[in-house]
């Protein structure tokens, strides 16, 4: 029988407020375990929970950006649950109504584009942080992170393969980021994502038993994930055996799902209104307000620096990824107006420098500015492509303009056409058998020549100007 999948993902997003949901305390990654900590975090009899009110300005944002309403009234209610970080023994999320509903995102996943309901983005905290010490024999709990504020994105069951749900997460980390909402970095849990997988007969319409894939901490293991578990449940149904209902958890090193726990259902966390919290309300003003102040989002983005700038699909869509890059790229071009050249040095240099330091844009101290002007000295053949290349290293390091760089280090390329000329008349009486084969038609000796000249000059030479004159004297 032919089988396809149904995947709906949960996706929680933790924003970069100062502070925390209810309280004061630092929002803050990687301190001390239990420093930002206060009695309303921790739970302490009587501490009641002040509303942070950045958190309903982010998410109304992000529910307009993904085509949602934003309902002028949503509640708080508590979603009761033990666990040892968890120090309330309930969380504080959101039930009916959430303060975003109906919503979509369009994906494109190679296949052409998917349209994804949104059917939901609820506002929630955080738990604190489970630590197991194998050495000390003991579990230790950290909450820094409780009451830390949250978005939970849940899609409807629309997507149909580890591909499509990872080119979902990558459109909806680039617009949290493009919102500045959300720094979005997944290693640090601040983007994370659950994924309900099902699978069903070809062209029936009713859903299978799902199950819900957890540790899912990068593109490539939710990808792999999903993948795994639809094989997993054909071979399950092809047995005989029926798909059972529960939450597994995803080994990436050995591309396997296992089995943690039975599923929950929403009764079973038995939701009420929150009775220390008062609803919260978005009036229409306010929306105009935010909406007035999104920006440009990334799928738009894309298809602009297409039509204005003339670069392909795909050189748009990973510039535009994030947001840092994409406003890198655009000032570099309002400094020197040659998109292409601009945008092969970002996705040539620019990226292999990151790559290789495993660092972020903000570690480049070459300003844009800066990178136009490398582009400039290139065209102009003031230095060669590859000199270009070899000098990058320190540009990214030092933010030295490069023209200034290139001088100083004497790698300014001769473009004396005497000089060239000279060098160029040396290697043709140093290499008569050469020039005598390439004249009797053996033409694809020009590269050796242009190498000799290249060496002479020690690689300053203009490879134009050699060109056109090695072109003259072999004809």
């Amino acid at each position: 029988m032919e089988y396809e999948a149904v995947i709906g993902l949960e996706v929680h997003v933790q924003l970069c407020t100062e502070s925390k949901l209810f309280c004061s305390c630092p929002n803050r990654f990687g301190a001390t375990p239990n420093e930002n900590v206060c009695p309303v975090c921790s739970a302490m009899p009587g501490a009641l929970p002040a509303m942070n009110g950045k958190v309903i300005e982010y998410a109304a944002k992000l529910g307009m950006a993904v085509n949602a309403t934003v309902n002028p009234e949503s509640r708080f209610a508590r979603k009761n649950y033990f666990y040892p970080d968890l120090p309330k023994a309930y969380q504080i999320s959101q039930h009916e109504p959430p303060i975003c509903s109906n919503g979509y995102l369009d994906v494109d996943a190679g296949k052409g584009v998917r349209r994804v309901r949104i059917a939901r983005i609820h506002m929630e905290e955080d738990a604190g942080k489970n630590i197991h010490s194998a050495q000390d024999n003991a579990s230790y709990v950290d909450l820094n992170r409780a009451g830390t504020p949250l978005l939970e994105i849940v899609s409807a069951p629309d997507l149909r393969s580890g591909a499509e749900a990872a080119a979902y997460l990558k459109t909806l980390r680039a617009m949290v980021m493009y919102l500045k909402i959300s720094d979005g970095n997944m290693e640090e849990g601040s983007f994370r994502c659950d994924a309900n997988v099902s699978i069903r007969p070809k062209g029936q319409t009713e859903l299978g038993t799902r199950t819900e894939l957890k540790n899912l901490n990068s593109f490539k293991n939710v990808q792999r994930a999903i993948e795994y578990e639809i094989m997993r449940q054909q071979d399950v149904l092809e047995d005989g055996e029926e798909v059972v209902q529960e939450t597994r958890l995803y080994d990436a090193s050995k591309n396997i799902t296992m089995s943690m726990r039975s599923k929950e259902d929403a009764h079973d966390y038995r939701y009420f209104p929150d009775p220390d919290l008062l609803p919260v309300h978005v009036s229409s003003e306010m929306l105009d307000i935010w909406r007035a102040e999104l920006p440009e989002m990334p799928l738009e983005r894309r298809a602009r620096f297409v039509s204005q700038y003339g670069l392909s699909e795909d050189d748009a869509g990973l510039i535009t990824a994030e947001r840092e890059f994409a406003d890198y790229f655009e000032d570099a071009v309002s400094v020197y107006n040659q998109p292409k050249r601009i945008a092969n040095l970002i996705m040539g240099e620019l990226l292999r420098e990151l790559n290789q330091r495993e660092a972020e844009l903000a570690a480049c101290r070459l300003s844009p500015a800066g990178l136009a002007e490398l582009a400039r000295i290139i065209d102009q053949g003031l230095i060669s492509a590859k000199i270009g290349h070899d000098i990058f290293p320190h540009l990214f390091e030092s933010g030295e303009s490069p023209e200034e760089y290139a001088k100083r280090s004497g790698m300014m390329q001769i473009s004396d056409t005497g000089a060239i000329e000279s060098a160029v008349d040396e290697v043709l009486a140093e290499n008569p058998k050469e020039v005598n084969e390439y004249r009797a038609g053996k033409t694809k000796l020009s590269a050796f020549f242009v190498g000799q000249v290249m060496r002479k000059t020690k690689g300053k030479a203009n490879p134009a100007l050699v060109n056109e004159l090695l072109a003259k004297k072999l004809s």
